[in-house]
């Protein structure tokens, strides 16, 4: 076993690798970027070492520098965690020429797997089953369309050095592919530098489900499969294992199939293979096919582990540190049901736009693994991944498990920056998904339901107008002034509503709240009592603002009556930054006519590009930034001349 290893890699991955070689008393190295100086995993690790720089590619995709700090501190190996440079060949190739481990498979597996039609070809070659489609070299778009319409619509372009959802268009009819083909070839080459896509025949009814597998560099094992189809945008949002409706034939045909992928290209440490499976006539072991293999550990790791009681970062470090497989296939059993939601900064009313912001309250349940690499008072950044936490529970059934993730995200609390916390637990909620009838389209079709705003009942606006005027401790005193009662009122803005709510002090802590023509006796003396009835209900603040817990995070911005109001503003003319970002392009200038939706900017942020385009038809008046200019959310970046 090592004695100490670098993790190139940040935020909650990093704290989880540090977690476990703790426990093996295995000394750990952190890096970090200049903005990352004080994060957790820099905290957590025995030793840190600055990269510089907040971009990734002044910081943690900095290869040589990351091995110049493993060698610096005496590390035996380097682990990449995931993203980053962990599916990176050449960095695999430039550890071993230093000297060191990496923690992780071979360059030579890694790029075996990096191509999707190389790989779906090499898959064929070893018997695992492929989506019917087209990955050949040839990319005359006439030639392409001819292969779609061999195949069947509807069909899917897919980019060949694609992840993550870019470089991805469903098509569902001839006339849509020449438009949908060259989107896609588009977003590859700026994403990936490679235009080069696949096309594969559409499955009407799919899931996604994955294999997890574990190789020594000879033989491998499965444990056993994750459901990842709750997906948005081909993004993951909740993943259980094991599969809901799952036989024994089909298990052991898809875990036989990801074993032989593993051993394929003689695999070693932790791997998955994800397969697309067609659940129109539920699972069968011929409905599978192999979409992808992702030659590194993923992010929904713990749910595997939560139900095999097995430590995939402890089988990395041994196996990497020359030990053989901890454990045979049939050592290996699932016990439970085990499930992950992924939380994230982002504003799911607004079109899921990436969020920023100090979080000022983070507080997560007992009873559940919270997978995290940020504290109350961190910062969400710009430059990163908005991943606040992921929640993982586990239980002995299904049903069992599933009680407990709705408990679980109902008891988290976070505040300081907008999350998808409400849509999460929708999603739990989510008819279809308790009864196990799940696909990738679920989310889509519900998507307004799913991202709607939550609006506070009258009693959660009562319980804040106390915390608006600091009535929300004990008071320790009679809240009477010569047995007059104490009248106060409370100013709270709810999105663009402004609430003003009448307090009236009953003594012993009670109060009388009147607000929106209701009124409710709200009593605060060892926990909250709305109309004699006890609530869960927590309160937090932070500048400005009241946060009330409830199941949802409902946050009230508290005015200060002092203020003048600024807000003149620019007018609807104007194209501000909906969050802090860089510039990445400008596309018009002063004098151009431009139509409504036109693209006027594309702005980068949390590791995705928005494009800033005109509201109406018009003349651009003004330029107010250039490309590479780093600006904050509500900058003003265009501004459209007044009509006439």
């Amino acid at each position: 076993m090592f004695t100490r290893i670098l993790i190139a890699n940040r935020g909650e991955i990093a704290c989880r690798v540090i977690d476990t070689c703790r426990r093996l008393g295995v000394q750990t190295v952190a890096v970090h970027s200049d903005v990352d100086a004080r994060a957790r995993h820099v905290a957590m690790a025995d030793q840190a070492v600055s990269l510089g720089g907040a971009a990734p590619a002044e910081s943690y995709l900095r290869g040589d520098a990351i091995i110049d700090a493993a060698r610096a501190t005496g590390a035996q190996a380097i682990h990449p965690g995931y993203g980053f440079l962990s599916e990176n060949p050449e960095f695999v190739e430039a550890v071993e020429a230093a000297g060191l481990v990496f923690i992780g498979p071979s360059a030579s597996a890694i790029r075996a797997m990096g191509l999707k039609d190389a790989a779906k070809d090499l898959m064929a070659q070893a018997g695992v089953p492929v989506v019917p489609g087209y990955q050949g070299q040839g990319q005359v778009p006439a030639d392409l369309a001819a292969e779609a319409d061999n195949i069947g619509y509807p069909v899917l372009i897919k980019a060949v050095a694609g992840g993550g959802g870019k470089g991805m268009r469903k098509v569902d009819a001839p006339g849509g592919f020449a438009d949908a083909l060259e989107s896609a070839q588009s977003e590859a080459r700026k994403a990936f530098g490679n235009a080069h896509v696949l096309i594969e025949k559409w499955i009407t009814t799919p899931r996604h489900i994955e294999v997890q597998v574990f190789g020594d560099g000879e033989k491998a094992v499965h444990l056993f499969e994750r459901d990842c189809s709750l997906q948005r945008r081909h993004q993951k949002v909740i993943e259980e294992a094991p599969a809901p409706g799952m036989t024994v034939e089909m298990r052991a045909a898809m875990g036989d199939a990801a074993v032989r992928a593993a051993e394929a290209i003689g695999y070693s440490g932790a791997g998955t293979v994800e397969f697309i499976v067609d659940a129109s006539d539920g699972l069968r072991a011929d409905g599978f096919w192999f979409m992808e293999m992702n030659t590194r550990l993923q992010v929904e790791h713990p749910v595997t582990e939560a139900i095999t009681g097995v430590d995939l970062v402890e089988w990395q470090l041994r196996v990497a540190s020359g030990e053989g497989l901890p454990m045979s296939q049939h050592q290996l059993s699932i016990n439970g049901h085990a499930f992950e939601a992924r939380l994230y900064a982002e504003d799911t009313a607004n079109g899921f736009l990436p969020q920023t912001g100090t979080l000022t309250h983070l507080r997560f349940p007992d009873g559940a693994r919270a997978e995290t690499g940020v504290r109350p008072g961190d910062a969400i950044s710009p430059w990163y991944d908005p991943m606040i936490a992921k929640i993982v529970v586990h239980g002995p059934t299904r049903a069992t498990a599933l009680l407990s993730l709705e408990r679980a995200l109902a008891g988290t609390q976070v505040a300081g920056t907008v999350t998808n916390l409400s849509f999460l637990r929708k999603l739990s909620q989510h008819d279809a998904f308790r009864a196990g009838d799940v696909d990738t389209g679920l989310i889509d079709r519900d998507v307004e339901v799913l991202s709607a705003r939550p609006n506070p009942c009258s009693r959660a606006r009562a319980i804040a107008a106390l915390a608006a005027l600091g009535l929300d401790r004990e008071q320790g005193a009679e809240a009477l002034h010569l047995w007059v009662p104490m009248v106060w009122t409370a100013h709270l803005v709810w999105g663009d509503e402004a609430i003003a709510a009448r307090v009236e002090g009953l003594g012993g802590d009670r109060y009388r709240v009147t607000l929106d023509g209701v009124s409710h006796i709200v009593t605060r003396g060892g926990g909250w009592r709305v109309d004699d009835v006890a609530v869960s209900a927590e309160v937090g603040d932070g500048p400005g603002m009241v946060h009330v817990f409830w199941g949802n995070v409902y946050s009230f911005a508290v005015p200060d009556p002092l203020a003048v109001d600024a807000a003149g503003g620019a007018g609807s003319g104007v194209i501000e930054a909906p969050m802090p970002g860089l510039v990445k392009s400008v596309h018009v200038a002063p004098g151009d006519s431009v139509v409504a939706g036109a693209r006027l900017a594309v702005l980068e942020a949390m590791k995705m590009e928005h494009a800033m385009v005109a509201p109406r038809d018009g003349i651009v008046g003004e330029v107010l930034v250039a490309a590479g200019d780093q600006v904050e959310a509500g900058a003003a970046l265009v501004r459209m001349e007044e009509d006439a």
